[in-house]
C-alpha cells in the first residue's frame, strides 16, 4: 500500500466519512434501522456502560422486555413442578408444552415429523445423541475438522461400541468442507449398519456456513445426520420442512441471551426408534422396579428429559422467540452481513508502515456463505505473531469484549496454523500438564507455530459504532511488536484447554 492509500485507510477509521463509505458499500444496512431503535431502548445498557460486545457466538444479549415479561409472569402466577395434577403443576405444564409447540413451529418442524427434547444446553443435547445412538461394529461415525468439542466427544461413544471414526477435512484458506473428500467418506457407509454424520450448519470458529444440502445427500447414502445448529440459528432461518436432519441441537441463550440453562434436541421420529438410552432417571420412565430390576421408558421426548426440567425458565424461551419474530430473523441476518462485510474489508486493508498486513483472517474474506463470526490474529511489522491473550487483555481495558483461544473447536485451529499430527501427539506427551498455554509455548519452540486466535462475533445488538470502535482498537497495533504491547498479566490455564482434534 502506498503512503496516500495508507493515510486514507487510517483516516477512515476515525473520520466522519467512514459511515458514508460503509453505506455506499452496504446500502441494505439502512433497511435494518429497527435494530438501531432497539439498541437505544432494549439494549441501552451497552451504551450506558460504555461496552462494545463482540462475543455473540459465545452468547447473545437479552432485551430488557424479555426480562420484564418473564418476571411479570413469575410475579403474577403460582407455578409448580410440571406433569402432575395439582393446579400449579397443570399451569406450569401448559407453559412448557406451549413453548415446546412454539419452538417446533418456529423451525417449521411438523409435530408428526419431529419431537423436541428440552436439555440444559446444546452440549447436553449432543451427549443424548452420542450415548443413545446404536453404534456397533460395522457402523461408522463421521465428523468434520470443523466441529465443536461437544460434537467431537461423540466419537468416544462410537469407539467404545466398536464403530469406526473418521473426520472429513477442510480446504484452505476458506476452511470450507472438502466436497470431493466428504463425498468419498459418505460413500463408505454400509446402510445395513447404524451410521452417524455430524456437522455444524455454521462454524463457531470461522463463521463458514456449510451447505445444508449435505443433509439430504448423506441420508440418501445410509447416514443419520446430526446438525449442530447452535451457531447458525441466532442469525439465520432454519426451515426443517426443507432441511430434514435426523437430529438438531441448539442452545437458546445463543439465540436471545436469556435464559441460560435451556437447550433443545429435535429428533426426527423416523430416527427415534433406533435410539436406546443407556440408563433411566426420574421423569423418563413409565414404570420402574427395584425388586424386579427392570424399567419401561416413557414414550417420545419424556424418555430423554432427565429429572426435573428447568421449568421456570422455559416460558422465557417462548418470550425470547417472540422477540426474535417481532424483529425478523432476516433483518438480523442482513445487519450481520453488512457489518461483517465492512469489518472484513477494513481489517484486511490495515498495513504496517513497512507494508505487511497487520491482520490474518481465518476463513472467508467475504460475506459469501458465512456468518458474523470473524477469527483473526495480529502480526508485527516483521511478521511475528502478537500474543492474542495480550490483545484480549488490552481490549478488555477498552471495554471491548472479545474471545480468544481455540473456541472448543480444535480441528479448525490445527488446520489453520498447519499443526500436524506429530505436533498434537507431542503436546499429549505432557500428560495432564497440557493446556493451551503450555501447548502454545511448545509450538513456538517447534517452529513458531500458533494455536488459537482472536474472535469477534456480531449479533442482534451490534451497530456501526461498535465496529468502528473495534477497528480503531485494532488499528492502534500498527507498527507495534510483542515488546511494545507488553506481556499478558493474567493466568488463563484454567479456562482454555486444548483438545486433540484428530
Amino acid at each position: 500500500m502506498n503512503g496516500m492509500a495508507e493515510r486514507s485507510a487510517q483516516e477512515k477509521l476515525q473520520g466522519g466519512e467512514a459511515y458514508a463509505d460503509f453505506i455506499a458499500r452496504y446500502p441494505d444496512y439502512r433497511n435494518t434501522s429497527l435494530l438501531d431503535e432497539l439498541r437505544a431502548t432494549e439494549y441501552r445498557r451497552l451504551d450506558e456502560c460504555g461496552q462494545v460486545y463482540l462475543d455473540y457466538t459465545g452468547g447473545s444479549l437479552y432485551a430488557q422486555s424479555q426480562l420484564e415479561r418473564h418476571f411479570e409472569l413469575l410475579r403474577m402466577t403460582v407455578l409448580g413442578n410440571p406433569h402432575s395434577a395439582s393446579p400449579t403443576s397443570v399451569a406450569m405444564t401448559e407453559h412448557v408444552e406451549r413453548t415446546r409447540k412454539y419452538i417446533l413451529s418456529y423451525f417449521n418442524a411438523r409435530a408428526e415429523d419431529y419431537i423436541l427434547v428440552f436439555t440444559l444446553n446444546a452440549s447436553a443435547a449432543l451427549k443424548l445423541v452420542g450415548e443413545s445412538f446404536p453404534f456397533a461394529p460395522g457402523g461408522r461415525c463421521l465428523l468434520t475438522f470443523d466441529n465443536h468439542n461437544s460434537v467431537n466427544g461423540i466419537r468416544e461413544f462410537a469407539r467404545a461400541k466398536g464403530a469406526a471414526v473418521a473426520y472429513a477435512p477442510l480446504v484452505m484458506p476458506e476452511l470450507r468442507l472438502d466436497a470431493a473428500r466428504l463425498d468419498a467418506l459418505l460413500d463408505e457407509a454400509n446402510p445395513a449398519h447404524a451410521n452417524l454424520f455430524a456437522y455444524p450448519a455454521q462454524s463457531n470458529f470461522s463463521g463458514v456456513k456449510h451447505p445444508l444440502d449435505i443433509v439430504a445427500k448423506a441420508r440418501s447414502k445410509g447416514w443419520r445426520v446430526l446438525l449442530d445448529a447452535a451457531a447458525f440459528v441466532p442469525t439465520s432461518r432454519l426451515d426443517l420442512s426443507a432441511v430434514q436432519p435426523d437430529f438438531v441441537t441448539l442452545s437458546f441463550y445463543k439465540m436471545f441471551g436469556y435464559p441460560t440453562g435451556v437447550g433443545a434436541l429435535l429428533i426426527r421420529r423416523s430416527a427415534l426408534a433406533g435410539l436406546k438410552r443407556p440408563w433411566f432417571a426420574g421423569g423418563t420412565v413409565n414404570f420402574a422396579s427395584v425388586q424386579g430390576q427392570a424399567h419401561v421408558l416413557s414414550p417420545n421426548e419424556a424418555a430423554f428429559e432427565d429429572g426435573t426440567l428447568n421449568y421456570l425458565s422455559i416460558p422465557a424461551v417462548y418470550i425470547g422467540l417472540l422477540h426474535l419474530e417481532s424483529i425478523g430473523i432476516e433483518t438480523i441476518a442482513e445487519r450481520v452481513r453488512c457489518l461483517t462485510g465492512w469489518l472484513l474489508d477494513e481489517l484486511l486493508a490495515l498495513r504496517h508502515a513497512n507494508g505487511p498486513a497487520m491482520v490474518r483472517i481465518y476463513g472467508p474474506a467475504t460475506t459469501q456463505a458465512r456468518g458474523g463470526t470473524v477469527s483473526l490474529n495480529l502480526y508485527d511489522p516483521e511478521g511475528h505473531l502478537l500474543d492474542y491473550r495480550r490483545v484480549e487483555e488490552l481490549a478488555g481495558a477498552e471495554g471491548i469484549s472479545l474471545r480468544t483461544g481455540c473456541f472448543c473447536n480444535p480441528g479448525v485451529g490445527e488446520i489453520s496454523e498447519g499443526l500436524t499430527e506429530d505436533d498434537m501427539r507431542a503436546g499429549f506427551t505432557m500428560g495432564n500438564e497440557i493446556n493451551l498455554l503450555t501447548f502454545v509455548r511448545m509450538m513456538q519452540e517447534r517452529g513458531h507455530k500458533s494455536a488459537g486466535a482472536i474472535r469477534a462475533s456480531i449479533g442482534i445488538a451490534t451497530n456501526f459504532a461498535d465496529i468502528q470502535r473495534f477497528l480503531g482498537f485494532i488499528a492502534a497495533f500498527r507498527d507495534q511488536t510483542r515488546l511494545t504491547i507488553g506481556d499478558v498479566s493474567f493466568d488463563i490455564e484454567s479456562c482454555r484447554i486444548i483438545r486433540d482434534g484428530s
